[in-house]
């Protein structure tokens, strides 16, 4: 059974940075698809960042440069380091994760398992 529980969600400043992790149990890292989502507020989640067992990362154009998704298999923990945030970046942040499947990039929507989300809030 997969549990995904984030951490590191919080308050910033636009500019700053923030970096939130998962600890996910019961995931095989080399065969899975681990990734973040975001749902803004009074909007749709979206998918942000995956990464595959081989370690390749994909990014939404919206992240891409000022996020960087990693993987440490050893400390079970999948992270979201986050740069030069902007207003809206505010989102809550899932962490999910799935066989891979074949498909491991950032337009992936279907993920079978979900972290519980973890809110990260810009201000300007």
């Amino acid at each position: 059974q997969v549990r995904l529980v984030e951490s590191g969600g919080g308050s910033v400043q636009a500019g700053g940075s923030l970096t939130l992790s998962c600890v996910a149990s019961g995931v095989s890292y080399s065969s899975y698809c681990m990734g973040w989502f975001r749902q803004p507020p009074g909007k749709e989640r979206e998918g942000i960042t995956t990464i595959d067992g081989d370690g390749a990362a994909s990014y939404a154009d919206s992240v891409q440069g000022r996020f960087t998704i990693s993987l440490d298999a050893v400390k079970n923990s999948l992270y979201l380091q986050m740069s030069s945030l902007k207003p809206e970046d505010t989102a809550i942040y899932y962490c999910v994760a799935d066989w891979e499947d074949g498909i491991c990039n950032k337009d992936r929507v279907a993920f079978a398992n979900w972290g519980q989300g973890t809110q990260v809030t810009v201000s300007s």
